[in-house]
């Protein structure tokens, strides 16, 4: 699911949320990186060392600030189906993430950590 498939998988909201607080938790572990509320788009966001990265869109998606050259060596692809940004132009420095299973938050938090090597 993370990388750009386009079906949506219907999941239990505790098993969602149950992810998202995996990830955070990961996450956390990370220096300088917080977990706290969008400057741009309401919710919850993560921060390093004071600027915002990422953004939660809902409790399966995380919006991830990577840059274009990183999206395109991973071989990322922007949803067709998105509901937040469906019409996001394909050289976006951002990109959506979906995990809706363990393995899929520990590929999430690779990517967060390649995202902070940017900065």
């Amino acid at each position: 699911m993370l990388r750009g498939k386009d079906s949506k998988t219907p999941q239990r909201k505790e098993t969602m949320t149950r992810l998202r607080a995996t990830l955070i938790k990961k996450l956390e572990r990370i220096p300088g990186l917080e977990d706290k509320p969008s400057i741009v788009a309401g919710g919850s966001a993560l921060f390093y060392n004071g600027k915002e990265i990422a953004h939660f869109h809902n409790d399966r998606e995380l919006d991830l600030r990577l840059t274009k050259p990183i999206i395109k060596s991973e071989g990322l692809s922007h949803f067709s189906d998105s509901d937040i940004h469906p019409r996001r132009a394909s050289g976006s420095q951002w990109i959506e993430l979906r995990f809706t299973k363990a393995k899929e938050v520990d590929e999430v938090v690779r990517l967060v950590k390649l995202a902070i090597e940017q900065y």
